[in-house]
Order: C-alpha cells, then structure tokens, then sequence
C-alpha cells in the first residue's frame, strides 16, 4: 500500500505515523471492505442496558492504516447526524474557503461630505462578519468619526444583501420551543452581536429584577409575571419552567415582559434573541454615535448598498482557521450556518440559483464528487445540523474524515474537534477511558439522535476513523453510553 508523505514534520509527531492515500472504493462509502467482525459485546450490552434496538445503530470505524478491517453496521443508511454535520461544513469550507477566509462589516457612502456633515444615508454592509459585536461596531464608528464625520443627514441604511434571501429567519416556523436562545438563531449578512442581546437575571428570595446590558435605551423589563421556585440555579432555563417572553413594542420603546418561573437566590447571564434585529440594529448605531458626539437625522431603512459607494470604514472577523474552532468545540449552530452560506458565495452557479442555501449545497456536493465519495442519499439543510431534515450515511462521514485526513487543512480539524475527557462538548465523557486525551470526536445530539464523528487511537497508537450515529426517539436520553462504549472498544484495541 502507498503511503502518503506528511508535508509538516509536526503532524507526523503527532499522529505517529505517515497515512495512507485511500483509493476512490474507500472513499466511496468503503464499498470493498471485508465483512464486518461484528458489533463488539460491549456496544450491545451498552444497547440491551438502554432497551434500543441493534437497528438504530449505523457505525462504520476502521483503522487509517487498514480499512478493510472495519466495523460495520448499517454504514449505507441515511441517517440523522445532529451536530456532526458540522464536520462536513468544517470541512468542506477549510478546502473551499481556505484557512485566511474572512467575513467583514464596512461603512459606506455614496454622496461626498460636505465638511463634518455627510448629507446622504450611511450605509452599514454587513458581510458575514462572525465577530461583529458591540466593541467592534463602537470601533466602526469610531474610525469614521475620527475621519471628521459628525452629522449624518440621510438615515442609516443596513445591506443583508449578501445572501439569498436577505433575511432567512422571516416566515420560518420556530425549531422547537425556545426560538429566543442562541443555539435557534437565523443568522443573515449582518451578524451584529450574534443577534442577541443580554439579559441579567437576578433573584432572591422574594423577587426577580433585571438589567439590559449593554443598557441600550428603548428596552424595560417586566417580571411581574414571573414566579419564583425552589429549583436548582443551573436548571433556570429548562424548558417546562422558562416560557418564551412577550414583547409589546410602542413607538421608539419596547416592553420585555418575562414568563414561567425562575429559581429563587439565583443570578444568570441569558443572551436571548427577542428583539426585532433591524430596531435593535438602528437603536443601538444611533446610541453608539450619539455617545460619540455624532448626529443622526432621517429615517432608516434595509436595502443594498449602491454601486458607486465608497467604503469608509472596515471590520474583518478572525481567520476561519480560528472560527472553525467555535464552530466545533462548542457546536455553534449560527456560526455554522454563516460559513455554510459563504460556501454558497463561492459557487460559481450562485448566480443562477434562488437561494444561497442551494448554491452551499451545490458546493459541498461538488466537494464530495471530487474526492469521489457519492453523495447519494444525503440530505443538506443548513450545515450545522439543527435540523430535522439533513441525512447523511454513516459511510459518507467515514469517507469525509479519510479525505480530510489526506488534505493539507487536516491539522486545523484535528485542533478543531473536541477532545474526549479535556474540552468542547465532550469534556465531560470518556473520563475513565482510555480513549481520555486521544479521541477527537464531533459530537451530536437531538431528542431522536445522538452522534460522534472523528478520530480514535488505540492501544497501538493506530488512528481510527469513527462514524456512528444513534437514531431513536430516546436517543437523547439512553443513546450516549452506547457510543461511548464503542469509542471505548476502540480506544483498548
């Protein structure tokens, strides 16, 4: 078998071995591998434990060294990945987009000043821009302030022009019962503040009060309605207690009336998206340059930026090379979803198609073709897999972490993943395991669907590639031991 040459002698150290450069039958679904020594012991004493079935397993996990040898089962059926599909956009985007691939916020203008005035509409682009929040559109401002700038006549105008449609999170029924936490936000173009806004939630024994932080002018509280419980201070926003709140706006102000109930001798920090994002997006640029000595007249309004304007000021997000650790350690659903949409940016049929989704998908399908993996029965939604429609075999998965092994961004998604045991969404899981410090696993988890996708070493120092996904409607509650005894198996082989 050839072996494939490493080009940093950094990945060699800390892989232990040079990898081999499968051939197009590994990657397409490993289709010529030799049967399956079948499922491990513990994997179904793990499954009997949990009383779920052998058929909602799909596993397919083999040695890099040797792919024949692998474990087998159900690896051809489409099926949930939860948040492991974030490994297909991670990926997929390291090679598209490439590691310095940045997203950015500009200012601009399409009249000339007229001394400090600027007599026409400022324009605010928002260019998918993942670390545009308070701090940096203050410093926005601030550049354009400190160009002379003091009055503005024409309004603010905001562009979320870049994807298609501008604003995806209109018409779109709620995911499930908490629209207003951060993991169910719609991103668009301009993702100021991750679209949320902080809520200081502090109770005693008698009485909830709250603080908007920052303290944006326009925004009040009310928790009369709320009541307070003797539940623990961890579990305030757990669902059959934390009721969506309900906002009455009036004018230039908006009402935040609270609802459910909160845990008594209690203080949390709670980023909620509740606030309609072109107010909250006017109201907060219009407090900010009115604290920066700066005038403001006129209406504002959403549209695209004119041709001829010229940028004023410009602020550039960090390298995707760093965002994609976000996008995985901690499972960033919005994030996510705005590195799947550049992917669309990057298509050159993006044009020709009605949505920047379809045009994503078109890209990370063209991926698969070329690394000769089929994408047959796989299902694309958003990318981040918050999503009840998105499928993917547990085969395609293995073939993604193979390609992705074989590609020259593969140490940027061995730092991405989180480690079993150490950090991410799995420092709490594998503890007593040998796999502890040497999985590095994406993990997934929905009501029907729990998920891991990465790398194992064994006992041998051979590196694993691991696809399994659980699929049940008690996945979420019995399913995870069961993975984690397979992970386990392979960490003591």
């Amino acid at each position: 078998m050839i072996k494939k040459k490493q080009s940093r002698a950094w990945v060699r150290a800390l892989l232990g071995r040079a990898l081999p450069a499968l051939g197009a039958l590994a990657l397409s679904g490993c289709a010529a591998l030799a049967p399956p020594p079948g499922v491990p012991a513990e994997v179904t004493q793990a499954l009997q434990r949990a009383a779920l079935p052998l058929d909602s397993l799909g596993i397919l996990a083999f040695p890099l060294e040797n792919p024949r040898h692998a474990l087998r089962l159900n690896e051809q059926r489409p099926m949930q990945p939860a948040s492991t599909m974030k490994t297909v956009t991670t990926v997929v985007a390291l090679d598209k987009l490439g590691l310095n691939s940045r997203g950015k916020t500009e200012l601009l203008a399409d009249v000339p000043l007229q001394g400090d005035v600027l007599p026409g509409a400022l324009y605010l682009r928002g260019g998918a821009d993942a670390d545009l929040d308070w701090a940096a559109l203050w410093q926005l401002l601030r550049n354009l302030r400190e160009q002379g700038v003091r009055e503005i006549r024409g309004g603010l105008v905001v562009d979320r022009s870049l994807f298609k449609p501008a604003r995806m999170d209109i018409g779109v029924p709620p995911f499930d019962e908490t629209p207003e936490f951060q993991y169910n936000v719609i991103p668009d173009a301009l993702y100021l503040n991750g679209v949320l806004q902080n809520f200081l939630l502090s109770a005693d024994q008698q009485r909830l009060s709250v603080r908007v932080a920052p303290a944006w002018s326009g925004i009040s509280v009310n928790t009369s309605a709320v009541t307070l419980d003797e539940r623990p201070c961890k579990d305030w926003d757990d669902e059959d207690f934390w009721k969506t709140p309900v906002l009455v706006q009036s004018g230039d102000a908006v009402q935040i009336s609270l609802q459910g109930s909160f845990p008594k001798n209690c203080q949390q920090l709670a980023e909620l998206n509740l606030l309609d994002r072109q107010w909250h997006t006017a109201k907060v640029v219009r407090q900010i340059w009115r604290e920066l000595g700066g005038v403001i007249e006129g209406a504002d309004s959403e549209a695209a930026t004119p041709a001829q304007a010229r940028v004023l000021a410009t602020h550039r997000d960090r390298p995707l090379a760093e965002l994609v650790r976000g996008m995985m350690k901690s499972s960033d659903n919005p994030l996510t979803r705005i590195i799947y949409l550049r992917l669309g940016l990057v298509n050159p049929r993006a044009a020709e198609l009605p949505r920047t989704v379809d045009a994503a998908e078109q890209t990370v399908r063209d991926w698969f073709a070329a690394k000769g993996i089929d994408s047959a029965g796989m299902v694309l939604d958003n990318g981040s897999g918050l999503s009840r429609s998105e499928r993917i075999k547990p085969a395609q998965m293995a073939g993604l972490l193979v390609a992705a092994s074989q590609g020259p961004y593969w140490p940027e998604l061995l730092t991405a993943l989180p480690i079993a045991a150490v950090d991410g969404t799995l420092r709490n899981r594998l503890k007593n395991s040998p796999a502890a410090g040497q999985a590095r696993l994406k993990t997934g988890t929905l009501n029907n669907t729990v998920a891991l996708a990465g790398y194992v070493r064994d006992s041998q120092q051979r590196l694993w590639v691991v696809s399994a996904m659980l699929n049940d409607p008690l996945a979420s509650k019995k399913g995870q031991p069961v993975l984690d005894a397979l992970i386990d198996w392979i960490a003591r082989q």
